[in-house]
């Protein structure tokens, strides 16, 4: 497998700034996660249940769009240096539909799915 396809640098680039996108969209512009969350009043007894849940969802959205685009530079730098594509734990090439699918994956299936039974 090429690894230093520019095919791949392309298809992370695009989807670094698509998530990049929907992140700022999604905040509204300047407005933080942080602060939509802020925003939700639970003073009111009635709609307690329910801005804690907004504020919660908030939260929840941030870490995982951070976690992505942590993966996407991730994927980036591996790029950059040669070991993209390549399983980080046995050294495979990890297959393209795979890469197609997740592009910033670090392991192959056996290798993910060794490590999704240990955690």
């Amino acid at each position: 497998m090429n690894t230093s396809s520019p095919l791949h640098q392309e298809r992370l680039l695009r989807e670094r700034a698509e998530l990049l996108k929907r992140i700022a969209q999604e905040r509204g512009g300047l407005v933080s996660r942080v602060d939509m969350a802020a925003e939700h009043d639970v003073r009111d007894f009635e709609n307690r249940a329910q801005a804690i849940s907004e504020r919660d969802d908030e939260f929840a959205m941030n870490e995982h769009e951070t976690a992505e685009l942590g993966a996407l530079d991730a994927a980036l730098e591996r790029l950059a240096a040669g070991l993209y594509g390549t399983c980080k734990d046995c050294g495979v090439s990890i297959p393209e539909a795979r890469l197609a699918a997740y592009p910033a994956t670090l392991r192959c299936i056996d290798c993910q799915t060794a490590a999704e039974k240990n955690h």
